[in-house]
């Protein structure tokens, strides 16, 4: 008989652990969902009218539960206490030094939560892995839970990976393609996995929901974003042959996913992938397959990450070399800031590289994105800790309040993010207000090429040849 969940507590109020237990508390009005945070700015926040997080759907689903069965605090003990299951959903980045430096994922976070779990714990816990982690890390979870349980306590592991994505994460929730729990496959681990199934079956269909064993679990999360990621940056290599050779990237991508075995999905070619996950997990899918042992399997991963840098580098260098060689003083208009339309999330965005390598032209760049506020995006140019350049950020950089601030007395425009107002705008108005010659660099292939050049701009896209 698997237990029956009636109070959850999760750690970390982040872009995972914040939405999913909002919609689990909307789903599950019998059980008690609690989200604690150390962050108390990020708390009251969530406790306010304007959240911390911008997700379509996000707020009506929070403001519907808010103080019924869906509670926001900083008093983690007192929840961790009540809790029946915890989910782990703290931060897990990638290692800035020491040993894998640059590619293991930093699991400070996860083993301080679980510490404090241990010590606070006086009944016994389902322990729910959430973050994305490197495969095995619920073995040293585990190893620290068993270390602190008695034959009164007992601590059961389990891994439920997320896969939300950013602007759709409401609806991933509401109708995820799968739930994965990954469990030990004892009589316990079997036990504390049909808990969880139950919770999710509240609204999920059963054979939406799979079990495995923990392992699987961990390594499916790494796997699943490794293969869109790989997606994506076939897609731009064959973007950097179509420029060269005249073909369309566009065309290519429709007569490939037209396949069946194939399929369209992330065969759009870009400036380059971002978000929190996809570079993040290829890094410690590289790491794990190091530490394995398994350098070509290493190398095979790593040149994903690679290529997507390659591609952010080749734009910058087509922008500059069609600027007649020089950006100095130069006006580029930015369109986007965030890694891609409907989120407010700027992790990792293409973005920030190309205004850097701007930045370093001595180029001035005029920002617009319609959700980044302008702290972040000043926090993102900036590299805090080493050494405070806002200063002289504040001397190249100016973030506007709308596409046609940034365009005016602009020699370029740079679409980074395909947010769906920038193919609503009046581009006559933006040529008219440019120097000229005014040239468009379209990052995303969202725009009319041929109705642009009607208007007099110059237009270069990815994965199309110069005409």
């Amino acid at each position: 008989m698997a237990t029956q969940v009636k109070k959850i507590c999760c750690l970390g109020a982040g872009y995972v652990g914040g939405p999913t237990c909002a919609v689990i508390a909307y789903k599950c009005h019998d059980i008690d969902v609690t989200i604690v945070d150390l962050n108390d700015a990020r708390i009251a926040a969530w406790n306010s009218d304007q959240l911390p997080i911008y997700e379509p759907g996000l707020d009506k689903i929070v403001f519907e539960r808010r103080g019924k069965n869906l509670f926001f605090t900083t008093e983690v003990e007192q929840a961790v206490i009540e809790a029946d299951l915890i989910f782990v959903s703290v931060n897990t980045p990638t290692k800035k030094s020491g040993l894998g430096a640059g590619f293991a994922a930093d699991l400070a976070y996860v083993e301080s939560a679980t510490r404090q779990i241990a010590d606070v714990a006086k009944s016994s816990k389902i322990v729910v892995e959430k973050s994305t982690v490197p495969c095995r890390t619920a073995e040293s979870m585990r190893t620290i839970l068993e270390a602190n349980s008695n034959e009164n306590i007992r601590f059961d592991i389990l891994s439920n990976p997320e896969f939300l994505a950013e602007g759709t994460a409401i609806n991933d929730l509401l109708n995820p393609d799968r739930v994965l729990i990954g469990g030990l496959q004892t009589e316990e681990g079997i036990r504390a996995q049909q808990a969880l199934v139950e919770v999710y079956a509240h609204w999920v269909p059963k054979d939406r929901i799979i079990t495995t064993n923990l392992w699987s679990s961990e390594l499916s999360k790494l796997a699943a974003n490794a293969l869109l990621a790989q997606r994506i940056s076939s897609i731009n290599a064959l973007s950097a042959i179509c420029e060269a050779t005249g073909a369309d990237i566009d065309e290519v991508a429709y007569a490939c996913g037209r396949d069946s075995r194939i399929g369209p999905k992330f065969l759009k070619a870009s400036v380059g992938f971002g978000g929190s996950c996809f570079q993040k997990d290829i890094l410690n899918l590289v790491y794990l397959s190091e530490q394995l042992n398994l350098p070509e399997v290493a190398a095979y991963w790593k040149q994903v990450v690679d290529l997507n840098e390659y591609q952010k580098k080749r734009f910058v260098s087509r922008v500059i070399k069609t600027l007649f060689n020089t950006i100095t003083n130069k006006k580029i208009a930015i369109l986007g800031f965030a890694f891609k339309k409907d989120t407010g999330d700027t992790r990792e965005s293409a973005a920030i590289t190309l205004c850097k390598d701007f930045i370093q032209e001595n180029a001035k760049v005029r920002i617009y994105d319609p959700k980044v506020s302008v702290e972040q995006i000043f926090l993102d140019l900036s590299e805090p800790g080493v050494v405070d350049n806002t200063k002289y950020l504040k001397t190249r950089v100016t973030i506007t309040k709308s596409a046609y601030e940034a365009s005016e007395d602009a020699d370029a425009i740079v679409i980074t993010t395909e947010w769906d107002e920038f193919k609503e705008l009046d581009f006559q108005k933006i040529y008219d207000q440019m120097h000229k010659p005014a040239f468009i660099f379209d990052g995303r292939l969202i725009l009319d090429a041929e109705k642009l050049r009607n208007i007099g701009f110059r237009v270069h896209t990815i994965g199309r040849a110069e005409i």
